[in-house]
């Protein structure tokens, strides 16, 4: 074979190459998306109940508001007459086992006087806005999947779930990212450290201001620059973090993300020049690291991502209940939250993998998420060291709310199963604006500037 023959095989097994690549995460045909308005939710679920009723049709969510309920206030229990079917501990966790994540399973053997899970009649409660439905139902036939230079990233989604048939990890991942909250929001909470002895350390008191550009209702793909994500964080408490501030505005292509940091010792607004994957945040005194915000959050190029598929699995839902107590220490507990504040459900959810890619580092080379079909939630995540023991697990504790509507996570942390410590933050209990839904904010409140006339003390 010549140069030349063979400069010809290359190249066509490279367009093999490319097309297979391309047809792998390419949206998905009008056909298969015609499901979305027949068998599978609005947002990619399955419509139907699972084959002994014990996961019940869904039928539209939870859209009634709670009569009285004022926004911004704390969330009333649409459930609260709801009794737990079931209770599983350390003493019946082999029955449960296959529905339960191994963190789950870890805290009941660590702590089996105290740790158990309350299981509660399933109700399917997850619900977006029409516009969100439609957005979705348009991005399964529009949206791919592309490379960049921070990993893959949608194409062509906006405004709805961007892979609602999902054939791929990342893919899933994806929609967890993009998921439908609100457009705009704010909340005032607390956040906590639990020391291995079991001492709470008060490590936030913290407002924040939150904005999707991805769902403003008047955008679309064409106008769309990339930045999905924006939060603006101030502490005013404990006093020695009083007046620290954190600013983020997250971008599809993780290196065009951009995070602040205002330094009340320097009176400095600096950049943060790492602001992603296992880097430990500043605001969770080191516990957790920024891509275990609420479950998971940033890129994606660091690992592998394998869809494992779909299963039944026990896990936190609805969890307004999370909301009555009036003390943040009637939910936090000295090692784990309370289980008398927990509610947790029988929902199918998607399961993904994570594996480090050759040639990369991160604290945990390996994870395991579970994701709600219902919201895309991602409502518990496991995650391995390089010794392949458990090392931490993360939580998000998802909430009924009607008025925006959404199933929504509010309070979300972190166990180190290693040390035996805990963070856990988004902690409402005691604050007068639980999850307030917003007018859209201007940009600039999502600035340098803005964070530095906010932050000084």
């Amino acid at each position: 074979m010549n140069r030349n023959h063979k400069l010809s095989g290359l190249a066509a097994l490279s367009i093999a190459l490319t097309l297979a690549y391309a047809a792998a995460h390419a949206a998905v045909s009008a056909e298969e998306a015609a499901a979305l308005k027949a068998a599978l939710t609005p947002m990619g679920a399955e419509k139907a109940a699972n084959k002994d009723g014990t996961i019940p049709a869904w039928n539209g969510g939870l859209t009634t508001v709670t009569p009285g309920f004022i926004n911004g206030g704390r969330r009333p229990d649409p459930f609260a007459s709801d009794k737990a079917v079931y209770s599983v501990d350390a003493k019946n966790v082999q029955e449960h086992a296959a529905r339960l994540p191994d963190g789950v399973k870890q805290l009941m053997q660590r702590y089996p006087n105290s740790f158990r899970v309350d299981v509660y009649p399933t109700r399917r409660t997850a619900a977006a806005p029409q516009y969100v439905y439609d957005n979705t139902f348009r991005n399964a036939t529009r949206a791919k999947m592309v490379e960049t230079s921070a990993g893959p990233v949608p194409e062509g989604a906006f405004a709805g779930v961007p892979f609602p048939i999902p054939k791929t990890g990342a893919e899933v991942m994806w929609n967890v990212l993009l998921r439908w909250r609100g457009e705009s929001w704010y909340s005032e909470f607390n956040g906590y450290t639990l020391t291995p002895d079991g001492k709470q350390v008060l490590v936030q008191q913290t407002r924040n201001d939150y904005q999707m550009p991805y769902y403003a209702p008047d955008g679309s793909p064409e106008k769309f620059s990339g930045e999905h994500w924006m939060v603006r964080s101030i502490n005013t408490g404990p006093a020695i973090r009083a007046g620290e501030a954190l600013t983020g505005r997250e971008q599809l292509n993780g290196d065009k993300t951009q995070v602040w940091v205002y330094l009340t010792g320097q009176r400095r607004v600096r950049k943060l020049p790492n602001a992603c994957c296992d880097t430990p945040t500043p605001f969770s005194a080191g516990v957790a690291s920024f891509d275990e915000v609420e479950g998971f959050s940033g890129r994606l190029d660091r690992f592998d991502w394998k869809l494992v598929g779909k299963q039944e699995m026990l896990i936190p839902y609805n969890s307004n209940r999370s909301l009555v107590p009036f003390k943040d220490n009637e939910l936090v507990g000295e090692h784990h939250l309370n289980p008398d504040n927990v509610r947790w459900e029988l929902h199918r959810v998607w399961v993904v993998e994570a594996n480090l890619k050759a040639g990369q580092r991160h604290t945990s080379p390996r994870s395991r998420y579970y994701i709600d079909e219902d919201s895309w939630l991602l409502v518990w995540g496991d995650r391995w060291d390089s010794k392949g023991q458990l090392a931490r697990s993360q939580f998000t504790l998802p909430v009924a709310m009607p008025d925006v509507p959404a199933q929504a996570a509010t309070t979300w942390g972190a166990y180190d199963h290693m040390a035996g410590s805990m963070f856990v933050t988004l902690v409402m209990n005691q604050q007068k604006s639980q999850y307030k839904i917003q007018k859209r904010y201007s940009d600039s409140v999502f600035t340098p500037d803005a964070m530095a006339g906010e932050g000084v003390r």
